[in-house]
């Protein structure tokens, strides 16, 4: 920060400190105080005794940004190609552009990092300290705030900022970037609309949370969809929506909210859908269970291919305790799971879905049967001339999956 702006956000903090407002609520305050304070400031700095400005416009946003926003961070987190922003330490910032990440040439102050976290988590009511050295938050424009301090890491707080993108919203916008091709976005929407259970896989980073927002896009308008995750990323366009995320333990260690607690808690609320952001751990029995009382359900899973997501999702129940074996697992998982869409970050940053799934229902040995409706061909998503098994579901809306997928090869 020169001289200049530190002086102008001093006098704009001054200010603020003798009216009693807070610029944090109030933007269109916050932008003529300092507008105020620039113009004295050049006025002043014609004289002679302080150091002109090169360009008041950029003095304003900048002062803003500090006054209201997130500091040197924010036009990163103003820019809508930037997907992702980190801190690795205060001399290595980068952010990820179109899935490709870059180092910026920024440098920040272990002060200005400690400073952007408590400014960050002010708003969410959660907290970082020695004693709860990691924390997920979401910022105040949906952003996803992942944040790890010493001694967890070396010497430096990590910070990670995965930013809320408004621009993919729908499955036709996926269809537009090249993500999805027409006949599987169709397909999709058709698998929606009947009522399947949908497991979105890939790695880190891959599109699995765009992908499920927009599946719920094309859901339809009356359904109630509850959604539950550990902090909140998901927008859903359904006018009748209730969202909830978990919450870490107090002080006293009382007070927690899991992702458990959160889905039994969903089945209570007359969902038409259930969604689970993300299933990592023993959460994973108590969305077959709700799955398995016929409540429609979607939710997203790390894994390299959608095979591995079944599988994966096979063991996680067997977390929540002794009681639970594969016996009970791997038939819920087969019956449950209706499609499993596996999207994937590809070396370029294109994000892509590369094959579409449909479990039989049946198991051999420890394997869950399944059918390739879509895989990738050629670089291309092509239906594969298979055909979902489980049919009811469809038949039941009034759908036909061959409208779709007939002449396929």
């Amino acid at each position: 920060m020169s001289r200049a702006i530190s002086i102008i956000t001093d006098r704009v903090r001054e200010r603020v400190q003798r009216d009693g407002v807070d610029l944090s609520l109030n933007r269109h305050l916050a932008d003529r105080y300092v507008r105020d304070e620039v113009k004295l400031y050049s006025e002043r700095a014609l004289g002679g005794s302080l150091p002109l400005l090169a360009d008041e416009a950029s003095a304003t946003n900048e002062v803003l940004a500090t006054l209201t926003g997130f500091g040197v961070l924010q036009p990163y987190l103003d820019d809508p190609e930037i997907e992702e922003i980190w801190i690795n330490e205060p001399s290595r910032v980068f952010v990820a552009r179109h899935g490709v990440a870059e180092l910026l040439d920024l440098t920040l102050t272990e002060g200005q990092v400690r400073d952007l976290v408590e400014r960050m988590l002010q708003s969410s009511g959660r907290r970082v300290d020695l004693s709860s050295p990691f924390v997920d938050a979401s910022l105040p424009d949906g952003s996803r705030l992942h944040v790890v301090i010493p001694d967890i890491t070396r010497a430096h707080f990590a910070v990670n900022i995965r930013k809320f993108s408004r621009r993919i919203r729908t499955l036709q916008h996926l269809v537009e970037l090249d993500s999805v091709p027409h006949r599987a976005a169709e397909f999709l929407r058709m698998c929606v609309l009947s009522g399947q259970n949908i497991l979105v896989s890939g790695a880190t980073q891959s599109g699995k949370t765009t992908m499920l927002g927009a599946l719920l896009s094309v859901a339809r308008a009356t359904d109630r969809v509850v959604t539950v995750e550990e902090t909140f990323e998901l927008s859903v366009p359904s006018r009748d929506a209730v969202a909830m995320q978990c919450r870490g333990e107090s002080l006293e260690g009382t007070g927690e909210v899991s992702l458990r607690r959160l889905i039994k808690e969903a089945l209570r609320m007359r969902p038409d859908r259930l969604v689970v952001g993300e299933v990592r751990e023993a959460e994973a029995l108590d969305l077959l269970i709700a799955l398995n009382s016929g409540i429609p359900g979607m939710c997203s899973i790390h894994a390299n291919g959608p095979r591995e997501a079944l599988s994966k999702l096979c063991t996680l129940p067997l977390l929540a305790g002794k009681n639970i074996d594969s016996s009970f697992v791997l038939p819920t998982v087969a019956g449950c799971v209706d499609l499993v869409v596996h999207c994937e970050l590809g070396r370029s940053g294109k994000r892509r879905v590369v094959e579409i799934i449909a479990p039989s229902g049946q198991v051999n040995g420890a394997t869950i049967e399944t059918s390739s409706i879509f895989a990738t061909r050629g670089g291309v998503l092509q239906p594969t001339g298979g055909y979902p098994t489980k049919l009811s579901k469809f038949h039941t809306h009034g759908f036909d999956p061959a409208s779709v997928l007939a002449g396929a090869r």
